[in-house]
């Protein structure tokens, strides 16, 4: 990705833009650091190939309406003071917000433009590009429309992954669920959501880092991948069942987090509901994970010793090891403190 200078420049003014939004004591300081991030983002999504630009011309236009609604609510806000007209301009601004991050029901845009990106542009786009919409969320928590977006991203992420043959559609269903947990989190305290938030990332960095070194777009070439390492392959599936949130893996501790959060608030209906659809995300993970290991297809090894440098595998190798046995580690701390 940073193969010139020109990359690591529009790099920094990303997480300038960011910086700026979050740590900004009005709207208008807030919308200027949305929109210093995304004028950075657009030249590092564009690749010179005809999905990246497709891409990032439809990231773009979405990300401009999402910010001239923004910038409408805040001078509405500005003009207006009743109590009324404010309940409809808190409305315009957490929906714009919304649509920034690609949570549902705004989620239109989101697995499309995913589908021409590259992975490492990918990983921006699922982590860090979330932090600011996220932050700003956490200051105006508009109840209705907060649990509406709840309801939506968990349903759409579960049943929108299921029919899907592509890695990156898949990551963006996944990607789509986690954040109605995020918002949940949110909705309980913000420390909750940020906990929630750095696990996400390093789960989803785990697996992106994997798909990127072995160069796979599609589940097909997952499953008939050529592995020199069978240790390698069951930390690959195992960071896949992590990120799908099974029990005895990393993936498991900060649902089980907003799981006993919302157990304590007595919200058992969104509880279960989030749950069940949980269960479907983790569904298309197991099918993966279930047509490489029980089906039986052909291995040619002794070609694939020399083509991964040593360095990928050891990040790849530390990072799986993590995703699969930090729970152990962090309930030992816990319990330890």
């Amino acid at each position: 990705m940073f193969n010139n200078s020109s990359k690591i420049m529009f790099f920094g003014i990303l997480m300038l833009g960011t910086m700026i939004s979050i740590s900004s004591n009005s709207w208008l300081g807030a919308w200027m650091g949305l929109e210093i991030n995304l004028l950075a983002f657009i030249p590092l999504m564009s690749d010179n190939k005809l999905m990246s630009t497709e891409a990032s011309l439809k990231y773009f236009l979405t990300q401009t309406l999402a910010s001239s609604v923004l910038l409408f609510a805040m001078i509405l806000f500005l003009l207006n003071s009743n109590s009324n007209s404010n309940y409809f301009m808190e409305m315009m601004i957490f929906s714009s917000l919304l649509l920034k991050m690609g949570a549902a029901p705004f989620h239109f845009w989101f697995p499309n433009v995913m589908e021409g990106l590259s992975w490492m542009n990918s990983l921006i786009l699922m982590t860090w590009q979330k932090i600011a919409p996220l932050m700003l969320i956490s200051y105006i928590i508009f109840k209705p429309l907060i649990i509406m977006s709840i309801i939506f991203s968990s349903l759409i992420g579960a049943l929108g992954g299921l029919n899907q043959t592509s890695l990156r559609k898949l990551m963006a269903y996944s990607s789509i669920n986690h954040l109605s947990w995020m918002l949940t989190a949110m909705y309980s305290n913000n420390l909750l959501w940020m906990t929630y938030f750095l696990f996400y990332s390093f789960l989803t960095f785990s697996m992106i880092y994997m798909f990127n070194m072995f160069k796979t777009s599609h589940i097909n070439q997952l499953i008939s991948l050529i592995f020199h390492s069978k240790i390698m392959k069951f930390f690959l599936f195992f960071n896949l069942l992590s990120m799908g949130g099974l029990p005895p893996f990393l993936g498991f501790f900060p649902k089980w987090i907003v799981i006993q959060s919302l157990t304590m608030n007595n919200q058992l209906f969104l509880l279960t509901f989030m749950v069940l659809m949980a269960l479907i995300t983790l569904y298309f993970y197991m099918r993966l994970c279930y047509s490489a290991f029980m089906l039986n297809y052909y291995e040619i090894n002794w070609l694939m010793s020399s083509i991964y440098s040593s360095l990928n595998m050891s990040i790849f190798m530390i990072c799986s090891f993590f995703s699969s046995f930090g729970l152990f580690f962090i309930s030992s701390l816990y319990f330890l403190l």
